[in-house]
């Protein structure tokens, strides 16, 4: 049949099918209207995180920064994926469903049938500036008119999509807090291990003081121990931070092996002084006896009560970061209320089931026209 004959049988039956397209149209309009649940959505935004730039390590010990840094991979920063992530959590849902009580709304038989229904409505969306956008379809009854409350389900969809923010604002600090106790603890027993070395280095050098009566130590040989005594206290906060990050993340991790390579090269430097190389000043095997002995504990009493105190700040800013309560999230533009449903898109709808409904009728007047030339 040619593209004529197929028009020709249209215009013939143009009443019929157009009949039928308006009645059918006509009905589905009202079934959307009327009968079909209703989709609210209302959107919450919120900033990407904040990138820490470089490893803190020592310098951001020496300048106020803490442990939990470290244990958070250094240079490895959160990304909004990661937090879209965690917003798709289980975690997330869970906290959700607990704090508004979905669990009757979803008539799920528990709290994780409920996250799961949750997680089915819910939508996430990253900017490319790394803006999240989030939103969760919060759907009416049948025939929505009568037996669904249109502005309770509008501050429900904006409550939702606020108390998902809150969720990854709380996972967040738990795991801060987590990280941060960890630390915590690891520093603790640092503290008791160099207390010891402290007491013992301090001992042994006033018993060697009143053994052998005043020594008196040249510009030279304090210059030497104070180069040797910084390297030392170095290499000795280099090897708390592997610690921390072995413990945490393993041996494989990057940040580790750099610390590592970090850590043999301070020991090169440090050797340095012990064996005697032209770049220091002073060679420490070239030192009289007793005046070796004595810039040996004296450096010892040095590194150790720099570290000590070091630990101890550390202690107690690693316990109030396990203890604080500071948002983790900046929020862009928090949920409010939707003032239009956003499904079903009833005249969009209409318009693309009503042109499918007139194909359908014309394909069938066409379809029947053919059987009856064969």
């Amino acid at each position: 049949m040619s593209w004529h004959e197929i028009l020709n049988v249209i215009l013939f039956n143009i009443k019929t099918i157009l009949k039928i397209t308006i009645l059918s149209t006509f009905f589905l309009f009202l079934i959307l209207w009327l009968i079909y649940p209703r989709t609210y959505r209302a959107d919450v935004s919120i900033m990407p995180p904040e990138k820490q730039e470089g490893f803190g390590g020592i310098s951001s010990l020496l300048s106020g920064g803490n442990f939990s840094s470290i244990l958070t991979g250094g240079m490895a920063t959160a990304t909004s994926q990661l937090y879209v992530e965690i917003l798709k959590s289980r975690s997330a849902a869970l906290y959700v469903v607990d704090k508004l009580n979905l669990t009757k709304l979803y008539d799920a038989d528990d709290r994780i049938e409920a996250a799961e229904k949750l997680l089915d409505r819910l939508h996430t969306d990253i900017s490319k500036e790394g803006i999240i956008t989030l939103n969760v379809d919060v759907k009416s009854t049948l025939v929505p008119m009568l037996f669904s409350d249109e502005d309770s389900l509008k501050e429900l969809s904006a409550r939702i999509s606020n108390t998902y923010i809150a969720a990854l604002d709380s996972i967040n600090k738990e795991k801060l807090s987590s990280k941060a106790k960890s630390a915590r603890q690891y520093i603790q027993e640092q503290i008791v291990q160099t207390k010891a070395l402290l007491d013992s280095a301090e001992t042994a050098l006033m018993e060697f003081q009143s053994k052998n009566k005043a020594i008196a130590m040249t510009d030279q040989i304090k210059a030497a121990i104070e180069g040797s005594a910084q390297l030392k206290t170095e290499i000795i906060k280099t090897e708390i931070e592997l610690g921390l990050i072995k413990t945490d993340a393993g041996e494989s991790n990057r940040l580790y092996t750099s610390l590592n390579k970090k850590l043999q090269e301070l020991r090169e430097q440090y050797s340095n002084f012990e064996n005697g190389s032209a770049d220091y000043l002073l060679a420490f095997k070239d030192v009289p006896v007793l005046g070796k002995k004595l810039a040996g504990l004296y450096r010892e009493v040095r590194i150790q009560n720099e570290v000590y105190v070091l630990l101890q700040q550390q202690y107690y800013q690693e316990k109030i970061q396990e203890n604080k309560d500071i948002p983790t999230i900046q929020i862009l533009d928090e949920a409010i209320p939707p003032k239009k449903k956003s499904e079903p898109k009833i005249v969009f709808a209409t318009i693309v089931s009503g042109s499918f409904i007139f194909m359908i009728s014309a394909l069938f007047f066409v379809s029947r026209k053919i059987g009856r030339t064969k």
